[in-house]
């Protein structure tokens, strides 16, 4: 009798943990969602609270190391225009940089993924997640692109994305992930 109720809990037990073992697979970590909501958080204040230290200057542009860096990036940077007309800025980080196409192919993918599933606390204590379609990558173009939009209401998000990108020249595969307003043409 012993044995008959041992086998049915052990069971229960070792699908309870590898069931939570295989959401935890597909989920992104806590500390993916933390920095993300940091940055999209920060976005409303032109990315000030994040933004480090000058390393450089381009044109119309100043770039500066990120506070906050995505889990898996081998940098995050901020780019902030310095023009009359333009004072937005953009966060980036560096997700993969390399020759493997199939390894870049993995991680803008995963990236993707990470930034869709991630669930983060708004200020009013709701529950923000982004939304959007993975544009499929093919070799034979350079460049690829992916959009996603937060599902929030306040008009300073109006026009705020997070784009995953992976791009191919010379020295290689780049991902990267983009943070930043971006006039949708679509919508219009």
């Amino acid at each position: 009798m012993r044995k008959l109720f041992l086998l049915p809990l052990a069971l229960l037990l070792f699908t309870h943990i590898t069931k939570a073992q295989f959401y935890k697979s597909f989920l992104p970590s806590p500390a993916f969602s933390d920095s993300l909501a940091k940055v999209v958080l920060d976005f409303r204040f032109n990315f000030k609270a994040i933004q480090g230290e000058k390393l450089s200057s381009r044109d119309n542009m100043d770039i500066y190391r990120s506070k906050v860096s995505i889990p898996g990036a081998a940098h995050s940077i901020i780019y902030r225009s310095h023009s009359v007309e333009d004072t937005t800025a953009c966060f980036q980080s560096v997700m993969y940089s390399g020759d493997n196409y199939n390894e870049a192919v993995k991680v803008y993918r995963n990236t993707f993924r990470l930034v869709k599933k991630s669930r983060m606390r708004w200020v009013d204590k709701s529950a923000v997640s982004f939304s959007g379609e993975l544009e499929e990558p093919d070799e034979s173009i350079r460049f690829t692109m992916s959009f996603l939009k937060p599902d929030l209401i306040d008009n300073a998000y109006h026009d705020f994305f997070a784009e995953v990108e992976m791009t191919s020249s010379l020295e290689g595969w780049e991902v990267r992930l983009n943070l930043h307003n971006k006039r949708n043409d679509m919508e219009e």
